[in-house]
């Protein structure tokens, strides 16, 4: 069996500030180590569910949080961002069994985390045929794609009820759950316990009927803080300005979907 991690860190039980997200900031190492540790578990989950081969994406910042030697060894570290469009996702195909993702958070504007955004603070709201879009819904969608079945997620309750609906067949595992400029955690040792055991429990069963489908069409709105960045993004080709903050691209294939927001993203 492969499975496919991703993992980001704004979802990670206990994470609440940015000081502790944020690499040279004095909170920061706690909560790498939590992150590498809650990851870390849905592995040896992953393992004892009897997967062979295991993909991990380190999908925050920089993409080098992880700690690569608290792993367990039959796992494979995608570190750094090649600029891929499949972005928090790289390297994920057809090959692969499940995905699952640990650390996932709210979408901007969502109200359930201190934290919560979709990929970057220039960007107030992503939506996708009209419906708000979190870095949850791409990933899934992603995995989508190519047939592969999200299996597992952690994070705050928010990205979690989300990824409940969207993939009613999902084993969801909240950490957290903001209140305002605060959250409340659970213990990082039940967090890893519950991520382990979620993790075999969600690789039982026939995996391929999790699988969700795709749209026939996709509409993406990118709704930018300042006007200067949307005016920028628009000149991607087939994207146009909708109003002055927001691109807007469409297409039927989700690739050129994934491919045309990280260029615009970017600027």
């Amino acid at each position: 069996m492969k499975v496919y991690i991703s993992a980001d860190i704004e979802g990670v039980t206990g994470v609440t500030s940015w000081d502790e997200a944020e690499h040279g900031k004095p909170d920061y190492e706690p909560a790498r180590e939590q992150m590498t540790a809650e990851v870390a578990a849905a592995c040896e989950g992953a393992l004892a569910a009897g997967a062979d081969e295991i993909w991990v994406k380190d999908a925050h910042d920089r993409a080098n949080n992880l700690i690569p030697n608290r792993l367990p060894k039959p796992v494979r570290l995608i570190r750094g961002w090649s600029g891929h469009p499949l972005s928090m996702m790289q390297e994920l195909d057809g090959s692969f069994d499940a995905a699952m993702m640990i650390g996932y958070h709210a979408r901007a504007h969502a109200g359930a985390s201190p934290l919560e955004h979709t990929f970057t603070g220039r960007v107030s709201e992503i939506r996708v045929n009209d419906a708000p879009f979190s870095e949850f819904a791409f990933a899934a969608h992603t995995a989508a794609h190519y047939d592969v079945p999200v299996t597992l997620i952690s994070g705050d309750e928010g990205v979690c009820a989300e990824a409940s609906e969207l993939c009613p067949r999902i084993l969801a595992v909240p950490v957290k759950r903001g209140v305002g400029a605060s959250t409340i955690s659970i213990h990082p040792d039940a967090a890893c316990e519950r991520i382990r055991q979620a993790a075999e429990t969600a690789l039982a069963g026939d995996l391929p009927s999790r699988a969700i489908s795709l749209p026939d069409r996709f509409s993406i709105d990118i709704v930018f803080g300042q006007h200067a960045n949307a005016y920028a993004g628009s000149f991607y080709p087939g994207a146009a300005l909708s109003d002055p903050t927001t691109v807007r691209f469409e297409t039927d294939n989700y690739f050129e979907a994934l491919r045309a927001l990280g260029f615009i993203l970017r600027g």
